[in-house]
């Protein structure tokens, strides 16, 4: 990447990184501590850890829309807004009510796919899954060091005081925003990046991208639901505070993924994908039920934590790519927004309807229905079709007319390792899902008569 690209890249990074960072910080913390407000029950606990994603699944696409009319920075200032005046409210609050209040404003601020979309805005074709994928792994390293990082600081500062740390982070984010990223010049729709309404109806009747929202819906549903019991958990076994479970957490996170990098590296290296997809889930599934039958016992609950987890990293690494993999060509984006979407739903059912099985079944049921999710989603993962290898790659077509873009695709389909092309005269772009390995990259160039990029 050019400079400019790699400092916008990094720049979005950290303005994503820094408010997750403190909203997975109370994951770990936050049902200990919810315990002891009036008026609390566990149905309520769980309603305050998952109603964030409800307002956040249902903005997010509306936020990216509205950035292409107003603007990508105002909209990623007045989310960040929303967000830190949702967790002044959180924090200010002395009731479980009052802190739901807070949840459901932090999750308004929805600025997730509107960072994306400034991403695109701000780098070229050939270097834009680079920068895509800079921000990803920096949202990956962000849960993992907000989970062990979590317990520490609530010991340090309190749970409220997370909540003030994170309406300090969210400042922190506009102030990036403002004065680091860069401005760019244009914004246009990048549909690799953003959704497009006009193609949602045929994402939503694509069975196979329908299998993978499910699959990340149910991840964060039953991550959500575990961590409303996984704490008191182990007090119980282990005599650990939540405020020093970091300890459990650091060798658990470690190990999982010491295990997720080689199995990534044979899923994608050796097209292995949906024999370590269908291993990974089929391991959440029996962390559920070891925690369900065994749960109480040392051993098998940090087994079983430690095979979630595993199994959660692993997940969490391989579906984006999957959903690029899945989605036709031109509708990445959309794909990518609607599986967001539901990862955030996913939060919010794993948090409702944890704490009220919870409150009516105990902590066993919650696992049953953590289970019950994963055993749904083996199902619909062992039944689905081989992932496909393919990439997305781009080419410039210059100046073509609407009518030439059906006689163009039709001969961009003849270049070997050319499966699908969708030219869009407009954008001056060919959408094109290759296989890489015979890919004839000069012949492309040929067709399309201009500059071969890829994406």
């Amino acid at each position: 990447m050019e400079k400019q690209e790699l400092r916008a890249a990094a720049s979005l990074a950290a303005v994503f990184s820094v408010r997750m960072l403190g909203l997975f910080m109370i994951y770990p913390v936050f049902a200990a501590f919810a315990r002891q407000l009036p008026g609390v029950t566990p149905y309520k606990i769980g309603l305050a850890l998952g109603i964030y994603g409800l307002s956040q699944g249902l903005l997010q696409m509306p936020f990216g829309l509205l950035s292409d009319r107003v603007g990508r920075k105002v909209m990623i200032v007045l989310g960040l807004l929303i967000f830190a005046v949702g967790s002044a409210v959180a924090a200010s609050s002395t009731t479980i009510d009052g802190i739901i209040w807070g949840r459901v404003l932090q999750g308004a601020g929805a600025v997730g796919s509107v960072i994306l979309a400034l991403v695109a805005d701000l780098t070229a074709e050939e270097n834009r899954t680079k920068a895509m994928a800079l921000v990803g792994m920096t949202i990956g390293f962000s849960f993992l060091v907000a989970i062990v990082a979590g317990p520490a600081v609530a010991g340090w500062i309190g749970v409220l005081g997370i909540f003030w740390l994170m309406a300090a982070l969210a400042l922190v984010g506009i102030a990036i925003t403002l004065f680091v990223v860069p401005a760019p010049r244009r914004s246009r729709i990048h549909r690799e990046a953003e959704a497009v309404p006009a193609l949602l109806g045929s994402i939503l009747r694509n069975p196979e991208l329908l299998r993978l929202d499910f699959g990340i819906f149910a991840l964060h549903a039953m991550l959500t639901a575990s961590f409303l019991v996984v704490p008191g958990l182990l007090r119980g076994a282990l005599g650990v505070s939540s405020r020093d479970q970091w300890i459990v957490y650091l060798p658990v996170l470690l190990v999982s993924v010491a295990i997720m990098v080689p199995a990534i590296i044979i899923a994608e290296r050796h097209r292995r994908m949906k024999a370590v997809l269908v291993g990974a889930v089929a391991a959440l599934a029996v962390s559920q039920l070891m925690l369900a039958v065994g749960g109480h016992d040392v051993y098998v609950l940090i087994a079983a934590i430690t095979i979630f987890f595993t199994g959660f990293n692993i997940m969490e690494a391989s579906l984006p790519s999957l959903v690029t993999k899945t989605a036709p060509s031109g509708s990445t984006g959309t794909a990518t927004g609607v599986y967001s979407s539901l990862q955030f739903l996913g939060i919010f059912v794993g948090g409702v309807v944890g704490g009220w099985v919870n409150q009516t079944h105990g902590m066993a049921g919650v696992f049953i229905f953590a289970g019950i999710l994963a055993a749904i989603w083996l199902l619909a993962a062992a039944t689905m079709r081989p992932p496909s290898h393919l990439t997305t790659r781009l080419v410039r077509i210059g100046n073509r007319s609407a009518a030439d873009a059906g006689r163009l695709s039709a001969q961009l389909l003849q270049v070997p390792g050319v499966a699908e092309a969708l030219v869009v005269p407009e954008e001056g772009l060919a959408y094109l899902k290759v296989d890489s390995k015979i890919f004839d990259r000069a012949q492309a160039e040929s067709v399309a008569g201009a500059a071969y990029e890829a994406v």
